[in-house]
């Protein structure tokens, strides 16, 4: 008999996006998804803005996609999260977790009575005393107004996770190969880069797609929608027939790469000597005609699309209208992943 298991919830800067999966002897399986806009400005930068207006759009969901469960994993995205290696004392999860303040106080540039914290340990340190892990610490307000305003939908939020661990737990290729994975929104863009599964860099860049809509929008001097909809018809392709264009487009989208390609830089700095060997892209910002095959040329590695259903091995992978969402999929599979 299948399972049910938390709902994936994804809040975006542009819509609220979830999945369902199930898992029966054979392995998971996406069962129902779904997606629901959200007016301008109810999300901003990754930070609930208008509860009242994610609420409703969240209760709509539920109403249209037919979950079979209100318990919901949710993602969280925000530049201010703070992911960093650190050396911690070696306790128990428990007394780990109630120390966590006093160790890291002086590591955050967030105060930490205003940070949730959490430690994902990945090596033993250098004597039985100390983990090496990585810390992560959120802004406590975010979170805790995002969990109020999916809850006031009527459903439980069961954990809270990070949409970076989600792309990583959904879409990652463990072959032994450094991989970054990049999902692109349209306010914010979340890059992990990993060896074989243990995460290596794990940013979150205020950047994403609306702002190149907003670029072409000023110097064009068109309406925002039909910004939008020439972008995506013209994207960064090289000869394109609206020139003019494709070039504000291809200048528009220069600082996301150079933050991509930053992030790789970073590999390379104090102990660190690795490569990335391949990248993944999820996300709706991530269809920009030409995108890939821009970022294979400009940071010289092999570039294409992730697969958000790589570990769905049981005997329905996908449902009927799931081809369009699958770019947006990654985030919500992950977290329910993660709550199997």
């Amino acid at each position: 008999m299948a399972r049910h298991y938390p709902i994936g919830l994804d809040i975006g800067s542009t819509s609220v996006r979830a999945v369902e999966t199930s898992r029966g002897r054979e392995g998971p399986w996406v069962t129902r998804f779904g997606a629901v806009p959200l007016p301008a400005g109810a999300v901003q930068g990754g930070v609930v803005q208008d509860a009242a207006a994610v609420t409703a759009a969240v209760r709509e969901l539920w109403s249209s996609a037919r979950f079979g469960t209100r318990a919901v994993a949710l993602g969280m995205t925000n530049p201010q999260i703070v992911v960093r290696q650190m050396t911690v004392a070696n306790l128990p999860a428990k007394e780990l977790r109630e120390s966590l303040p006093f160790q890291v106080r002086d590591s955050l540039p967030l105060p930490v009575e205003r940070s949730l914290l959490d430690f994902y340990p990945m090596a033993a340190g250098e004597t039985d005393e100390t983990v090496t892990g990585l810390l992560i610490a959120a802004p406590k307000e975010a979170v805790v107004t995002a969990i109020e305003a999916v809850e006031r939908a009527g459903l439980h939020v069961a954990m809270v996770d990070l949409a970076s661990f989600a792309l990583l737990r959904a879409a990652s290729r463990l072959d032994k190969r450094v991989e970054a994975i990049v999902d692109i929104g349209a306010q914010i863009t979340s890059v992990i880069v990993h060896d074989d599964g243990d995460p290596l860099i794990v940013r979150t860049v205020p950047r994403g797609s609306a702002e190149i809509t907003e670029k072409l929008a000023s110097a064009l001097k068109i309406d925002i929608n039909e910004a939008e909809q020439l972008k995506r018809r013209v994207g960064v392709v090289e000869g394109a027939d609206e020139a003019r264009a494709s070039e504000i487009i291809r200048e528009a989208v220069r600082p996301l790469v150079n933050e991509i390609r930053s992030s790789f830089a970073y590999l390379n700095t104090g102990d660190r000597q690795a490569r990335v060997a391949r990248l993944l892209l999820s996300g709706g910002g991530a269809l920009l005609p030409g995108f890939v095959e821009m970022l294979a040329r400009q940071l010289n590695v092999a570039t294409e699309y992730a697969d958000p259903t790589l570990r769905m091995r049981g005997r329905q992978t996908v449902v009927e209208g799931f081809d369009e969402f699958r770019l947006s999929a990654a985030v919500p599979i992950g977290l329910t992943l993660g709550a199997h």
